[in-house]
């Protein structure tokens, strides 16, 4: 029986994961988005079961000592992130193979227990100047939040070298073909 592949994309925030995600998920049927659990609120049009499972905290805690996560991390002070066991399964079940677009830490986590079936791409922005222009362009995040994640990012970034493949996102495009050329390889395997 062939074993069910994974594939994720990680970056610090802002580097572009999830724009690279939304690429690759418009042009391949055959993946599909792992919908992570999240303790945080909704930001803009982001709708529960689509972008994030968003979920309180006490349930979060309780699915963690049931072992219902793949991956879970408390990323920022009191706010949870995870990718749920059903989930992999809901996609694999479906005949596809999911894309985790999740954080640098939850990725090595993945990538550890699945070693063998799992394809693991970091996103690097072209610089930390430029991850903080990104993150203010958003417009969706305080001054402290911003600042958070960038102090987070330079941390993230010394991580890199545990990822099947790095790409450096200077344009966008170009990363977006870079990303598909590796999971098209990944999945021919």
């Amino acid at each position: 029986m062939q074993q069910n592949k994974i594939i994720i994309i990680t970056a610090p925030s802002g580097a572009g994961k999830t724009s690279i995600t939304h690429f690759l998920l418009n042009k391949y049927p055959n993946l599909a988005f792992s919908v992570s659990a999240a303790t945080r609120k909704p930001r803009g049009e982001e709708k529960d079961g689509i972008d994030y499972y968003f979920i309180a905290a006490e349930d979060f805690q309780q699915r963690i000592e049931n072992n219902e996560f793949v991956e879970w991390e408390m990323v920022y002070e009191g706010k949870y992130y995870g990718t749920l066991k059903s989930e992999l399964q809901r996609i694999w079940d479906a005949g596809k193979t999911p894309i985790l677009d999740i954080d640098v830490k939850g990725a090595i986590h993945v990538e550890q227990q699945y070693k063998k079936s799992t394809l693991s791409i970091f996103i690097e922005p072209p610089s930390i100047d430029e991850l903080k222009n990104r993150l203010q362009g958003r417009g969706t995040e305080t001054q402290d939040s911003i600042d958070a994640r960038v102090n987070k990012a330079a941390y993230e970034i010394s991580f890199k070298h545990h990822f099947s493949v790095n790409i450096i996102n200077n344009d966008l495009h170009t990363a977006c073909c870079e990303a598909e050329n590796e999971i098209l390889k990944f999945l021919s395997n």
